[in-house]
């Protein structure tokens, strides 16, 4: 009889223990399906301006607390969408990646709405040595020789000037390439800049009358110091021509003074004692 309780024991032991286990892996099985969720991610490396194709996405489960919003969660959204930046292997895609429907592939597609590209000549030394590359940031700097005014006609060092005209001005292309190669610089003849309509003139003005040259920034530097430019005084200052001559203030000619009027004085009449002398029938006055 105790044989038989102790196995009845045993069994409802046993049953226990099986639902506990059944009731865990549940219970693990539901808190995986919530912290996790399958998405579309990249197969490989695609660069922006490409539009995607079926090989290039996978399904793949991703922690919901790594997971962008806006995320796909199947392929039908992606149908012939365009990146307009690059995408790592096994990176997630989301609608902050893409251009919006129905954008063609190529250049145009990485151009920032309401923004033009335009493209300048430039060698290995306006070029930056080929470091400026696809999603860098530069400065447009011009040298010309400006109109001088009236006061500077005879001072031709000061009409030579080197000035920035265009600062933080993002790169779409070099040459005929949109992707970015950070190890490996490229000598190219020709940067492809993304600027707004009013830079497009000033950019076109500039390369039609100076010389053009770019500066490449750092991509975290917001800063966009105003400089008033560079002429050869400011660049050699200890050459730099003596200011001219004061002009001598011309000498006003001295007034001639006015000719006093000439006073004529009276001598006031001397008082004179006279008497009256006879001589011989004749009278005179003498006076003393």
């Amino acid at each position: 009889m105790k044989n038989k309780r102790a196995i009845i024991m045993m069994a409802v032991a046993i049953l226990f223990g099986i639902a506990a286990v059944v009731l865990a892996s549940l219970w693990l099985a539901r808190q995986s399906a919530n912290s996790a969720q399958r998405v579309v991610v990249a197969v490989a490396d695609v660069g922006r301006g490409q539009k995607l194709l079926p090989e290039m996405l996978k399904l793949e489960e991703i922690s919901l607390k790594s997971l962008p919003k806006n995320a796909f969660t199947d392929f039908s959204r992606l149908a012939d969408r365009v990146l307009k930046s690059n995408v790592m292997r096994g990176e997630v895609l989301s609608e902050d990646k893409l251009a919006p429907p129905g954008t063609v592939g190529g250049l145009s597609a990485m151009i920032t709405e309401g923004k033009r590209a335009i493209t300048v000549r430039v060698n290995d030394v306006i070029g930056v040595a080929g470091f400026a590359l696809p999603g860098n940031y530069v400065d447009v700097i011009v040298h010309l020789e400006r109109e001088p005014t009236e006061a500077e006609r005879n001072a031709r060092g000061a009409l030579q000037v080197s000035k920035i005209v265009l600062e933080r001005i993002l790169v779409l292309a070099v040459a005929q390439e949109v992707s970015r190669d950070d190890t490996k610089p490229r000598v190219v003849n020709a940067v492809t800049l993304e600027v707004t309509p009013q830079q497009a003139e000033h950019l076109d003005l500039a390369r039609s009358v100076g010389t053009l040259s770019l500066a490449l920034r750092n991509q975290i530097d917001p800063k966009s110091p105003a400089t008033p430019g560079a002429t050869k005084r400011t660049l050699l200052d200890d050459l730099a021509a003596p200011p001219a001559l004061a002009q001598a203030k011309p000498v006003a000619p001295a007034r001639r003074a006015a000719p006093r009027p000439r006073v004529m004085t009276v001598a006031a009449p001397v008082k004179r004692d006279c008497v009256a002398v006879i001589i011989g029938g004749r009278s005179a006055q003498e006076c003393f």
